[in-house]
Parts: C-alpha cells; sequence; structure tokens
C-alpha cells in the first residue's frame, strides 16, 4: 500500500538516475499526455462517463467498451490517486481489446474525480494530504458495497454479455478491493487481478486472504519487488490459500519493479514489466472470461 516507506524506496529508485522514458510519464503543456503502446488489432470502442446508483450515493465513472456487439464486463479499480486520464488510457486500452470497461471514482462519496489535478504525484506532500483521508474513508464494507453495485450495473448494459463472466483489476488500494469484489459478487466474478496491491495479507480479521474460500475467481497477482521485501511472507500465504480453496492463481514477484509499477503517470513506471503485467492480465481474461 501507498506508505511513507514505500514513497521512500521509491525516492531512492527515481534517484539512481533511472531514464524518464523508462518512466514512460511525459508531461505536456496542455495537460498530461499518456504514451502506452497500441493494442494489437485494437476494436474502435465508445467512451463516456456514467453515474450509478450504489447504497451510498452516485458513483461517478469511466465506461467504454467496443462500439459494435456485446462483451464480458470488467471492473477497474484506481490505486490511491483514483481515476484520471492515467486510468481512462488502461481501461480504453483493455476495451480496444475487447471488453466492456468499467473505471470507478472510489471517492465518490466524498469527492466527484478527478480528485489531484494532472500529473500529480504521491510524493507530493500535498497530494498525500488529499489523498490519504480519501481512502482512509473506505472501508471492506464499503467495497463490498460497491463492488454489488457496479456488477449490476454492468449486468444491465447493452454492451455487456451477461452469458459471460466479468473481470476485475486493482492497482495499490485497488487490490485488497479486487479480492473484495471477487467474494462479494463470486457468481459473476470469474477473473480478477491486483497489481502492486496493498495489504492483501494482514493480521487483522478483516484480512482479503482470509475471503478466499468465498471466491470463485482465477487470480493474477503481481507484487512489486519492494513489496515483496518489506512482507516476503505473504506471496506463501496467498499460495497456500488459493490451493487449498482450489482456485487458479498466478503470483509473481516482478523483479525490478517497484510500488506503482503500471499506471503509465507513475514516477516508477516501467514499461517491460508493466507490458508484461499487462500480457499476463490479458491472458487470465481470455481464460476465465470465455
Amino acid at each position: 500500500m501507498c506508505d511513507d516507506l514505500t514513497q521512500q524506496d521509491n525516492d531512492n529508485y527515481r534517484r539512481k538516475g533511472i531514464s524518464r522514458r523508462q518512466f514512460g510519464a511525459m508531461a505536456a503543456v496542455s495537460g498530461l499526455a499518456l504514451y502506452l503502446p497500441g493494442s494489437a488489432n485494437a476494436v474502435p470502442v465508445v467512451e463516456s462517463e456514467v453515474s450509478i446508483a450504489t447504497p451510498d450515493g452516485n458513483a461517478d465513472a469511466y465506461f467504454v467498451h467496443p462500439a459494435e456487439g456485446k462483451h464480458p464486463g470488467v471492473i477497474v479499480w484506481p490505486d490511491i490517486l483514483g481515476l484520471r486520464p492515467a486510468f481512462r488510457q488502461m481501461g480504453k486500452r483493455l476495451a480496444e481489446s475487447g471488453y466492456s470497461v468499467l473505471v470507478v471514482n472510489p471517492y465518490y462519496r466524498n469527492q466527484a474525480a478527478p480528485v489531484v489535478p494532472p500529473g500529480a504525484s504521491y510524493a507530493d506532500e500535498n497530494i498525500r494530504n488529499t489523498v490519504q483521508p480519501l481512502a482512509q474513508s473506505l472501508s471492506p464494507a464499503t467495497n463490498m458495497r460497491d463492488a454489488k453495485a457496479l456488477v449490476d450495473h454492468l449486468d444491465r448494459q447493452s454492451a455487456v454479455d451477461t452469458g459471460r463472466k466479468i473481470g476485475t483489476t486493482g492497482y495499490c488500494m485497488g487490490g485488497p478491493i479486487v479480492m473484495r469484489t471477487a467474494a462479494a459478487v463470486p457468481e459473476r466474478i470469474a477473473a480478477a487481478a491486483s497489481f502492486h496491491g496493498g495489504g492483501l495479507v494482514t493480521e487483522g480479521e478483516d484480512s482479503p486472504h482470509l475471503l478466499i474460500p468465498q471466491m470463485q475467481a482465477g487470480f493474477l497477482i503481481a507484487i512489486a519487488e519492494n513489496d515483496d521485501a518489506r512482507d516476503p511472507e505473504a506471496k506463501v500465504i496467498l499460495k497456500e490459500a488459493f490451493a487449498k480453496a482450489d482456485l487458479p492463481a498466478e503470483i509473481e514477484v516482478y523483479e525490478g519493479a517497484m510500488h506503482g509499477w503500471c499506471p503509465p503517470d507513475s514516477q516508477v513506471y516501467n514499461e517491460v514489466q508493466a507490458e508484461k503485467a499487462w500480457a499476463r492480465l490479458l491472458a487470465l481474461f481470455d481464460r476465465q472470461l470465455a
């Protein structure tokens, strides 16, 4: 999870002289210009901003899907900086691969997206002071209520093939939300992926890994090298829990990848490892949502 120790790791990593190109985040005068490799055989897509009724209010979200036909639904949970251009770009890229994608603003109870300005960094104390209270306002209960509402919303969309199961992905704080989503609607969620997710295994009674027996999804858990160094036992516990539940799970530490390496606007964006993670995500969805 994003915290002071993780930020210290990332600051040290950047000081080693890694090139800006390797970060992959480029600032334009008019705002943030994001550069991601194009999708192979990309299909035309339709984009819209939507409002979704939940038990706690109306959640603003970005919905993007192929222009023609019905496709498996996907829910994307952003990292601690929330719904912003980087995650719209990632959602669009996924839609171009044949999915109907909903990227949610997890902070809708308090503020509409975006909650940070273009190019914002968690390294900035002002940004941390903005997003930390928003993240702390969420809970396992709010996560699971939202998951049910979002699945219900997707299943009512004409662009979603309800004859096929739903996938979900999460980054940073979105990792544990992915696990709660898979447990909240197990009959619909068949594929789940966590990228540099924090707090997947804790000592608390509400630890996300304790929900694994309630799930029916195949998993991809991509772990940052510095997250693993801080808690090397977490991956072992996860592997044992998924094996006991007889659920397929690909759990891997990504060498040289720091916490937050996947979004293209991250200070520690690692294009090579981000593309590897992206390929594994597409393989998971192809396998589990077929």
